[in-house]
């Protein structure tokens, strides 16, 4: 396996036979929970998963977004699950099992239905669009997880 296509398939977790975006994105929501302990780690981690993950994206895809494809579902999870942090693995308590849950639902929610932007950027067909599309939808599900955790 080529060091792009196992970036692309976050370490062949979307070689997955089957919901290889919903085993890609507990994954992420498990290798991200260590980093949530520190927003500036989680932020600098959401920056070069989008980066790295775009030029493998682009060297692997040929502009088809491959089911296998799922580090753009890496960046979208651990971007909806940055207003959680500070979050401490020792600390955890059954609340903060739920936000997660939350935070991947939203997410999973907007992946799958691809409201608005997120529907604009899948059909690009493109390394942009094929890492954009999770990209918006994790924003999406962190502004609303923002404003539920605001409220509550």
């Amino acid at each position: 396996m080529s060091p792009a296509r196992f970036i692309a398939s976050f370490c062949g977790t979307g070689l997955a036979p089957r919901a290889p975006g919903t085993v890609g994105s507990l994954a992420a929501l498990v290798a991200g929970l260590p980093l949530l302990a520190h927003g500036t780690w989680m932020a600098l981690a959401i920056v070069v998963c989008t980066v790295v993950g775009w030029r493998a994206t682009e060297l692997v895809s040929n502009g088809e977004d491959h089911g296998w494809i799922v580090i753009d579902e890496v960046a979208g999870m651990w971007l909806s699950m940055l207003p959680l942090a500070p979050l401490r693995l020792s600390a955890l308590r059954w609340a903060d099992v739920l936000w997660l849950l939350l935070a991947f639902g939203l997410f999973r929610l907007f992946d799958i239905t691809k409201p608005g932007p997120v529907g604009w950027f899948d059909r690009r067909h493109d390394a942009v669009g094929i890492m954009g599309d999770d990209v918006v939808a994790g924003i999406m599900a962190a502004a609303i997880l923002s404003g539920i955790r605001f409220l509550a």
